[in-house]
């Protein structure tokens, strides 16, 4: 799923307009990425929580020239998935996995 179709999920769902829900979808993506900037963690129940974890500064190589090329610290962005959502998403593949066999019965003579 696409931002775009983000928007127009919300808009059908909602019965908005598209730009109504354009300025919904744009306004919590901008709000999780403020928290973020500032250090906050986001957690929202139910679907997970968005943190940052920081890098420590390493050595990397060039993978064209093969030089090495100091990478700085830096902070990357953290989804961890709430274990409601884990169970939603993996709910249609318990109930397709297929039922352990029975041994072949023998026959009666």
């Amino acid at each position: 799923m696409t931002k775009a179709d983000l928007i127009d999920e919300v808009s059908r769902l909602a019965e908005l307009t598209r730009k109504d829900s354009e300025v919904i979808v744009e306004t919590i993506f901008d709000s999780v990425v403020r928290s973020l900037r500032a250090g906050d963690k986001i957690e929202i129940r139910g679907f997970g929580s968005f943190r940052t974890r920081q890098r420590k500064p390493r050595t990397g190589r060039n993978p064209k020239t093969g030089e090495k090329v100091e990478v700085p610290a830096k902070k990357i962005p953290f989804f961890k998935p709430s274990k409601e959502l884990k169970d939603l998403v993996n709910e249609g593949i318990a109930a397709a996995a297929p039922a352990p066999s029975a041994p072949p019965a023998t026959p009666m003579a």
